[in-house]
């Protein structure tokens, strides 16, 4: 039985339930991070040093890092989808997931979700939230262009370049923010939630996580 460890309003932890819900694959959950806790557990620490979820346990193996348990999913169960024997198209795959992980993720969800959402009112850095959004904006519009010429960041077809990047968009659009039009990502986002997988893992209620700075595990 394979197992997920994490909490089902992480961002990190979305990722992988929304791959393994598109994957049809059985899993267990094992609740951890945020009012969880059992973190800094030796159990937990023996299968993560760095104390974060999420962690994936397949049988004998373990894998930490939300985007190496994407992959290792991927590779091992996905293949014919979620996994091509063609390094040129996994190499397009990993470039928007790296784009997702070092540019759209620290704007918006480090800037703004964090600096905004996860700040108690009378905290917030507004200079460095408004710079934060106007840093996620420009990434959107880059975004929206490509969207523009196919209806899935890869392709035709949903792959793992949508997951890391797709699973911001929930909390875009959730936040009380200011966003431009922008249309082609608008319709990315209205076919990633006709996905059942997509509303049951991302589409997840994250008012737990208002005014806690804390980061509990990610």
């Amino acid at each position: 039985m394979i197992r997920i460890w994490g909490r089902r309003s992480s961002f990190n932890v979305q990722k992988v339930l929304w791959l393994a819900g598109e994957i049809g694959l059985p899993y267990e959950p094992v609740r951890a991070g945020g009012d969880f806790g059992g973190l800094e557990t030796t159990a937990f620490r023996a299968l993560n040093p760095h104390g974060r979820i999420p962690v994936l346990q397949d049988g004998d193996v373990t894998v930490w890092e939300s985007h190496a348990i994407l992959r290792y999913l991927a590779a091992r169960y996905g293949q014919g989808g979620f996994w091509d024997h063609d390094p040129a198209i996994r190499a397009w795959a990993d470039g928007w997931m790296d784009w997702a992980q070092t540019a759209l993720q620290p704007a918006f969800l480090g800037g703004v979700f964090w600096g905004y959402y996860r700040t108690p009112e009378a905290e917030r850095d507004w200079p460095a939230i408004r710079a934060s959004l106007a840093a996620t904006t420009a990434l959107l519009r880059l975004l929206d262009a490509i969207l523009a010429t196919r209806p899935f960041l890869a392709g035709e077809g949903l792959s793992l370049a949508d997951i890391p990047a797709g699973t911001v968009f929930y909390r875009y659009f959730e936040l009380d923010i200011e966003r431009p039009p922008l249309a082609n990502v608008e319709a990315w986002y209205a076919r990633l939630q006709a996905r059942p997988a997509y509303r049951e893992h991302v589409m997840v209620p994250f008012d737990e996580l208002k005014g806690k700075r804390q980061n509990a595990g990610r």
